[in-house]
């Protein structure tokens, strides 16, 4: 069975995220096939900054946060990443969280939620450009969620109550079964891995 992993890309305290990962995984869940889908809060695995002596590359980790991590992560076929976009660009968090590790990523595939003042489509474009490099194929439909439309705000120091609009959800829907369908054309190039 393909397994996909939801990651949440904010640790930060009041964040929009965790109502939008749970949209998605809620989303997810309804979906038939073969495929599973689980959601993977980076809140859940306190990661300093990048803490590691030796490069990624290498795979030779000596934290036991680090190994925590690469277990989580390789179990997984595929990703979809919900990121908010902070300064044209991903939650310092989530860099952080993908530069931990390089092995883990490679051969799979990744779709992406973003949400934003411009919908994430900034922080999404450089997933893209990191995703590229960690050998991870990237999908096209991609949710672009603004803080204006999808989020009712009464008051603008809160978070507000995130009601996606109706069109989202075919868009999700259909990001879903992109990311489940190229996870699996790529389990032969992940089986040597794994062997």
């Amino acid at each position: 069975m393909t397994k996909i992993g939801i990651i949440l890309g904010s640790t930060r305290p009041g964040r929009r995220g965790q109502a939008v990962a749970e949209w998605v995984s809620a989303v997810a869940a309804k979906q038939e096939g073969d495929a599973t889908f689980e959601l993977v809060d980076l809140a859940d695995f306190d990661l300093p900054i990048l803490d590691e002596t030796l490069p990624a590359l290498f795979g030779k980790y000596s934290k036991e946060h680090t190994e925590r991590w690469a277990e989580a992560i390789a179990s997984y076929d595929g990703y979809v990443f919900v990121t908010a976009e902070y300064n044209h660009s991903v939650p310092g968090a989530l860099k952080n969280a993908l530069d931990y590790l390089y092995a883990e990523w490679n051969n799979k595939a990744a779709g992406f939620v973003g949400y934003g003042l411009h919908g994430g489509t900034r922080a999404v474009e450089q997933l893209r450009l990191i995703m590229a490099e960690m050998q991870v194929a990237t999908v096209r439909s991609q949710v672009v969620l603004s803080v204006f439309n999808d989020f009712e705000i009464t008051d603008p120091t809160q978070t507000g109550t995130f009601v996606p609009g109706p069109h989202h959800e075919p868009t999700l829907v259909a990001l879903l079964g992109e990311v489940v369908a190229w996870s699996k054309a790529l389990e032969p190039l992940r089986a040597p891995a794994r062997a």
